[in-house]
């Protein structure tokens, strides 16, 4: 089995719909793909609808988090959507997301950058408008080669001279709330330190004991050195490891399937879930 437990669609910041994306994870020889959108679950009912044939799809999404003022992600598989304290955690990330564009974009003016809230918005469509957005601007307008250029401390990197904070959830409370809604918690790329500042690993055991069940350790940001590190301490701590392409689409370079998560990790995630299951693929068209 071929699984995949991070991506992205046009419900945030990923450049195929939540139906374009399932059917290129099928097309892609996968068997399971997670769609984890920044902190937003509405692309959910259109890729359970378009799930094709031989692929199954994990629900979750990607929850902005902040620990000592170092930004976080963790991702959240199968858990229910409509439970309230959740749902009401991720509406105040996500209702945070405009007016902190709107800073990025001021900052980025005073910079002498003539990127504009029409072209972002322009950008994001109908998904949740975030710092990728803002980089595929700077892209468009010929500041940076690339979106991932744009995440240095010179643009829109943590602490960078266009970054502006957003709302983000405590991750203790983030794992309590995911628990509480039946789901099961991966911290995403926890040694990424090419985007930021990191948490170091004595949180990473505090958050185990707060109940995380795992750690993302294959990803396109971690070196073979750091995989190697994470496992040893994900074993060390009793986490289940995972592995996922953070696929966006056509906005970065990664590419469906390029790492994967072991089946017998993917079994007890879905184990562990009370409040989703995952979802068989009944329709759809596939080039499989």
């Amino acid at each position: 089995m071929r699984i995949d437990l991070h991506t992205h669609s046009t419900a945030s910041d990923g450049t195929d719909t939540p139906a374009e994306l399932v059917r290129n994870a099928a097309a892609a020889g996968l068997d399971v793909v997670a769609l984890t959108d920044h902190d937003t679950t509405r692309g959910h009912a259109e890729a359970v609808a378009a799930v094709p044939e031989g692929l199954t799809l994990v629900t979750g999404a990607e929850l902005s988090c902040r620990l000592d003022g170092v930004s976080l992600h963790m991702l959240a598989y199968l858990f229910d959507p409509e439970e309230p304290d959740l749902l009401r955690e991720r509406e105040l990330v996500r209702d945070d997301r405009v007016p902190r564009a709107h800073g990025m974009i001021f900052k980025l003016q005073e910079l002498g950058v003539p990127v504009t809230w029409e072209q972002v918005a322009r950008i994001a469509g109908d998904g949740s408008v975030g710092r990728p957005h803002i980089a595929t601007a700077l892209v468009e307008l010929g500041v940076v080669p690339s979106v991932s250029d744009a995440f240095t401390p010179d643009w829109l990197a943590d602490g960078g001279r266009a970054y502006v904070e957003k709302h983000e959830t405590d991750p203790f409370e983030a794992i309590r709330l995911v628990k509480a809604a039946g789901g099961v918690t991966v911290f995403a790329h926890p040694a990424a330190s090419k985007r930021g500042q990191i948490v170091p690993e004595s949180a990473i055991a505090e958050l185990t004991a707060a109940g995380l069940d795992g750690i993302e350790v294959d990803h396109m940001d971690h070196d073979p050195a750091t995989r190697s590190r994470l496992r040893g301490l994900a074993a060390d701590l009793g986490l289940l490891t995972t592995g996922s392409s953070d696929y966006h689409g056509s906005r970065k370079t990664c590419v469906l399937g390029e790492f994967t998560t072991d089946p017998e990790i993917y079994g007890e995630i879905a184990r562990r879930a009370t409040g989703a299951i995952p979802v068989p693929g009944t329709g759809g068209e596939t080039d499989r």
